[in-house]
């Protein structure tokens, strides 16, 4: 078995080590004896997303983001809807996240119109949001407690119908209001958690590859892996936002 990844705007998107989330996928792939290639897209270089069994888009600014708006112009912004209409898997973080909704509106009023491939919208807040949080994944993502680092500014809304990725623990998560963090929606798993998420949160990980798995084979057939220092690291994080309960949430 194997699996081709697409790395969309490596050179733009990475903040906060989010290549680390390839490394992750990648290692726990070949951990098991399972192949995978992983093809960078930076800007101005195109493809046919349909040809990937799943995609990463990373987090970035504002500027960044507009930055991206000309290259997705080109025919990426519509061959990247195409995949997400398909079900291709997709992990999106924080700007690749809003990036994947209708638009993000900043302070100052001004709108960037993005791909709308998921009912969602994105508007500055008046405060940015800064620190360790901690969510728990809906049913249909496995169920997991999550652990992440947020920085943001923008209050995702999602649109009726369009479920959160969790519900948040701690922490703001999508906009502070109504406890939803990241989007789940088809095959799309979209997040604010920066750190990068996948490698202290491997049950995250093994349920993204398993979709991917799923819609190339048919079945995901995942042996399990001495996960002790990924839960030391996830348990340290948890011990911080939750002194008297962390073990709850192991």
């Amino acid at each position: 078995m194997e699996l081709r990844i697409a790395h969309l705007y490596p050179d733009v998107l990475n903040l906060y080590g989010d290549t680390g989330n390839i490394r992750c996928l990648e290692n726990r792939l070949r951990w098991r004896g399972l192949d995978c290639a992983v093809t960078p897209l930076p800007m101005g270089v195109s493809d046919d997303l349909a040809g990937y069994d799943l995609l990463f888009v990373g987090g970035g600014q504002d500027f960044e983001q507009e930055l991206l708006l000309e290259d997705l112009a080109r025919g990426r912004g519509e061959s990247l809807k195409a995949a997400v209409a398909d079900g291709v898997p997709v992990l999106a973080v924080c700007g690749g996240y809003q990036m994947l909704g209708a638009y993000y509106q900043n302070a100052a009023g001004h709108r960037c119109c993005f791909l709308g491939a998921v009912d969602f919208y994105t508007e500055a807040g008046a405060e940015r949001r800064i620190g360790n949080f901690a969510f728990r994944c809906g049913i249909e993502s496995g169920g997991s407690v999550v652990v992440g680092f947020e920085n943001h500014a923008g209050r995702t809304f999602l649109g009726d119908g369009v479920s959160p990725l969790g519900r948040v623990l701690s922490g703001a998560g999508n906009n502070g209001a109504d406890g939803g963090e990241g989007v789940r929606w088809r095959n799309v798993f979209g997040t604010y958690s920066h750190g990068p998420v996948l490698p202290k949160n491997p049950a995250l990980c093994d349920c993204i590859l398993e979709t991917a798995l799923e819609r190339r084979y048919g079945k995901a057939e995942l042996a399990p892996l001495d996960d002790s220092i990924e839960t030391a690291a996830r348990s340290a994080a948890l011990k911080e936002l939750f002194p008297r309960t962390w073990k709850r949430y192991v």
